[in-house]
């Protein structure tokens, strides 16, 4: 067996180094994108809160929504926003439903008094009649490729992740889409074929925006709880 020196190990470090280096300069030259969305539900020790306890970093009506215990909960169907607005991030936070509960997150608003000017990730006991209404769905645009909602009452967990065109989501420990926003190339219309009510086509929709939570919302206004809600942002 040939012997081993370190100046051996020393030449496949360089070796390797330089591998890597070629490597990240090609993806960097035909522009694909340097970060990979996590595949799994990350630890997010250390990370900021989205909304902080005492509800001084959003905009909402007095009132409107309440944090107990560390619980986020809507009194009134306001949605609340946060001040700072957000570009390329991972959101991680849990929620749980009551019967026909309908929530949802806004990502990046355009406009924040048009609630079409935002992708919403759809919060649901289970559906609503609309076109990919589904808990898991971007609402009018996306479906999850699987249900993976538990049961009335029990907390669930998303991780979301928007990095300029591509967004992810984590439902529940599985991937249920990864979609590339330029794939919405026009107005009112899905790459499936269906038709959306965006008239914006999703494509041109701002890539930064603060991130709200919907208040009560559909017929019963039955709550919604949410919890440990963490960002961190991608630099």
């Amino acid at each position: 067996m040939q012997p081993f020196f370190a100046s051996n190990a020393t030449s496949v470090t360089r070796r390797l180094t330089l591998k890597a280096s070629v490597i990240l300069g090609a993806a960097v030259i035909a522009g694909l994108p340097i970060f990979a969305a996590p595949a799994a539900h990350p630890d997010t020790t250390g990370w900021e809160n989205l909304i902080a306890p005492d509800l001084s970093n959003v905009d909402m009506p007095a009132g409107s929504w309440e944090m107990k215990d560390g619980v986020l909960v809507a009194k009134t169907h306001d949605t609340i926003w946060t001040q700072k607005s957000y570009s390329n991030f991972i959101l991680d936070l849990e929620f749980k439903v009551a019967k026909e509960s309908n929530s949802g997150v806004f990502l990046r608003s355009g406009n924040t008094k048009d609630v079409l000017a935002a992708l919403e990730v759809q919060v649901h006991e289970s559906q609503d009649g609309a076109l990919y209404g589904m808990v898991g769905a971007i609402y009018n645009a996306q479906p999850p490729s699987k249900p993976m909602q538990k049961p009335v009452g029990e907390w669930n967990r998303y991780t979301i992740t928007c990095n300029d065109n591509k967004l992810s989501l984590i439902f529940n420990g599985e991937e249920v889409w990864n979609i590339d926003l330029n794939n919405w190339k026009e107005p009112h219309q899905n790459p499936d074929g269906t038709k959306n009510k965006f008239a914006v086509a999703l494509k041109d929709f701002a890539r930064k925006g603060p991130i709200g939570l919907q208040g009560l919302h559909g017929k019963a206004l039955a709550p919604v709880w949410y919890r440990n809600i963490k960002i961190k942002e991608i630099k």
